[in-house]
């Protein structure tokens, strides 16, 4: 895709790519709230994770469990939380996929909230079932 940041992240943006494999890439920005949290990233453009490849699954869950094993020995968190954004709706913004990984820590404020927990408050309910 013409306009994508992902699409043309390895030409602009090499220093942030800190892991790959054949079908995908981990990458870290510098993050002043979400320590060690990065992205994996297919390197074919698809929008979502609903597009990707058999290969570009298992591709990412091995890199997943790379990016793990870096993170603990890097930062130590003593929780993650892992996730894809699909849609504007469910939050995506960039429209090519890509899976945050985020460890989480006992010291944080919000230590103990998963995902799930911003989704739950009743502020969230639906104003309608249709």
């Amino acid at each position: 895709m013409r306009d994508c940041p992902f699409c043309s992240i390895e030409e602009k943006q090499n220093e942030q790519i800190i892991l790959r494999n054949e079908h995908c890439l981990f990458i870290q920005q510098p993050q002043r709230v979400l320590i060690g949290s990065g992205l994996i990233i297919p390197i074919k453009h698809r929008d979502t994770v609903y597009d990707l490849t058999k290969y570009e699954w298992e591709a990412t869950f091995e890199l997943l469990k790379e990016v793990k094993k870096l993170l603990d020995q890097k930062y130590d968190p003593q929780g993650y939380n892992v996730g894809w954004n699909v849609g504007e709706i469910g939050g995506q913004e960039i429209f090519h996929a890509h899976l945050h990984v985020i460890p989480r820590y006992k010291d944080e404020p919000y230590s103990g909230k998963g995902i799930r927990f911003w989704l739950k408050q009743m502020d969230n309910k639906r104003i309608s079932t249709r």
